[in-house]
């Protein structure tokens, strides 16, 4: 596979994870891709003072989503890469956090490889370990967590799935894109086995300069989300590692805990 630094590789993709939201975050690699690119296809969910690292003329792309709201859907962001890539250009696929991780990089990957074209990816700082980092929050710690999962909040069909033992003693659990479905995730969550007292903590924009990291129990996390009216990108852990952080403890009252205690 050709490199960065070849300047006569033409016509192939690179998939770059921009890391948490942070610009300070970015790998050495990934800056070298933007500098390479001669056209930039960015998300929603980048800073864009990474953008300050490519080329004045690189061309820009935005293809931004929200929850309500598409730019473009994704076959036809693949399309765009592919055609792009097709007639020469070095396409930088700017995303979000990691590729790999909830980021829909491996779609990606599957259109450019099956269009025969070249494609490289350079993994990003995840928002799990950036958010969590900024936090002081240990995702594991040898006397606490000893095993992480990682899940999507907003699939379909979250009642019909079995989420025992993703949260408890000595697991922690990282929940991306939950925020919408605080409520539901807590209820899901306690109705598969776990403690309704167990430590949970919301990273809302994690290594941005408006970033705020709360922590409660379980059972109160969705009245926490709709009190303290936090907005997405967030990412919500589950364990007894949370009581490790820095988050500032939002628990409504001492008789909420109670009653959670007592469920």
């Amino acid at each position: 596979m050709a490199t960065l630094l070849d300047p006569q590789a033409r016509g192939r993709v690179i998939l770059v994870g921009a890391g948490p939201g942070d610009p300070g975050l970015l790998t050495l690699r990934a800056v070298e891709a933007l500098r390479e690119a001669d056209i930039i296809v960015h998300d929603g969910l980048i800073d864009m003072r990474v953008l300050d690292h490519a080329r004045p003329e690189a061309q820009r792309i935005s293809v931004a989503k929200t929850r309500a709201r598409h730019t473009l859907p994704q076959d036809a962001i693949n399309a765009l890469i592919v055609a792009h890539v097709r007639a020469g250009s070095i396409v930088v696929r700017l995303k979000g956090g990691d590729p790999f991780v909830f980021g829909r990089g491996g779609e990606e990957v599957e259109a450019v490889r099956e269009a025969g074209l070249k494609v490289e990816v350079i993994p990003g700082v995840s928002a799990a370990l950036g958010c969590a980092a900024e936090a002081m929050l240990p995702l594991t710690h040898r006397d606490w967590s000893s095993a992480v999962s990682f899940v999507a909040g907003q699939c379909k069909g979250l009642s019909e799935q079995d989420w025992s033992g993703l949260a408890g003693k000595g697991r922690t659990l990282v929940i991306y894109m939950g925020v919408a479905n605080a409520t539901a995730i807590a209820d899901k969550l306690m109705a598969d086995g776990a403690a309704p007292s167990l430590p949970v903590a919301v990273l809302e924009r994690g290594t941005l300069p408006e970033a705020r990291a709360m922590r409660t129990i379980l059972a109160d996390l969705g009245d926490m989300v709709r009190r303290e009216k936090v907005l997405s990108p967030a990412i919500i852990v589950v364990g007894e590692v949370v009581l490790l952080s820095d988050a500032e403890n939002r628990l409504a009252s001492l008789a909420a805990r109670a009653e959670a205690l007592q469920a």
